[in-house]
């Protein structure tokens, strides 16, 4: 089940879906390229796609999951989508994430860093990785497309607070990290219990959106259970103008034992 706002802020949905980085959706998925999600609005084509290994779960012990998950934009006349500036995530309170071992990067060894540099100061802290695509779009200019490596780095626990950051590396106009940062913690909202919010940085002065995203977080960083046969999420988009866009969704899973 799904329920967006209206025609004009649906058109924005896929981009905040797949900036949101799905650590707490994994109810969003289908299984990965047998089962993709094309929404075609107005002059946008979005095609979505990804999964979770293993898909049959226990019904109480959680167990450890790998997640894939990745999206696409296309526009038949050019046009520029917003940028987004934050994503709200709530997801099942099956879905569990643990980063408890894994080294720690902090957000000063990513800045002003390009992909090789961040890997060299904080590789150890890796918990994902993938690749994007961003449209730069300045005016009365034809858009520009630039392309880059994802790095899902650990940034530690802290006050029940799960800290992760997203390095990305950009050349156009000018050399520059991108690094998003995402906080993760428990929540009690009945359904839902792990949120999360996703702080994306201007890309480029404002003028840049993300227009592909794939993503890949590895096996044990989350842990989820299916005691009742599916698994839940809902979010909320807000752009830098001002649009908020929200959308719940349900998907099933296989209890085992």
């Amino acid at each position: 089940m799904q329920r967006f706002g209206e025609m004009r802020r649906y058109l924005v949905v896929p981009i905040a879906l797949v900036i949101a980085l799905g650590l707490t959706a994994i109810a969003l998925a289908a299984k990965p390229n047998k089962n993709p999600v094309v929404v075609e609005v107005g002059d946008l084509k979005f095609t979505a796609d990804g999964g979770f290994s293993p898909e049959a779960l226990p019904k109480s012990k959680p167990a450890p999951i790998s997640f894939f998950l990745s999206g696409k934009v296309e526009s038949k006349t050019g046009q520029h989508p917003p940028a987004l500036k934050t994503f709200e995530l709530e997801g099942d309170k099956h879905v569990a994430i643990d980063v408890k071992g894994v080294p720690v990067c902090k957000s000063s060894q990513l800045q002003s860093t390009t992909t090789g540099a961040a890997k060299a100061a904080c590789g150890k802290t890796l918990v994902g990785q993938g690749k994007t695509q961003v449209e730069i779009k300045f005016p009365e200019q034809p858009p520009i497309p630039v392309k880059s490596a994802l790095l899902v780095l650990n940034g530690g626990t802290k006050g029940g607070v799960t800290t992760l950051f997203v390095h990305a590396y950009i050349t156009v106009p000018t050399p520059a990290a991108i690094v998003t940062t995402v906080k993760i913690k428990k929540i009690h909202k009945g359904r839902y219990g792990l949120g999360s919010v996703a702080t994306i940085p201007k890309i480029a002065g404002g003028s840049g959106s993300i227009k592909f995203f794939e993503l890949t977080i590895k096996p044990g960083i989350l842990t989820a259970t299916c005691p009742d046969g599916h698994l839940n999420a809902r979010g909320a988009a807000i752009f830098a103008e001002g649009l908020k866009v929200s959308a719940e969704v349900s998907r099933p899973c296989r209890p085992k034992g």
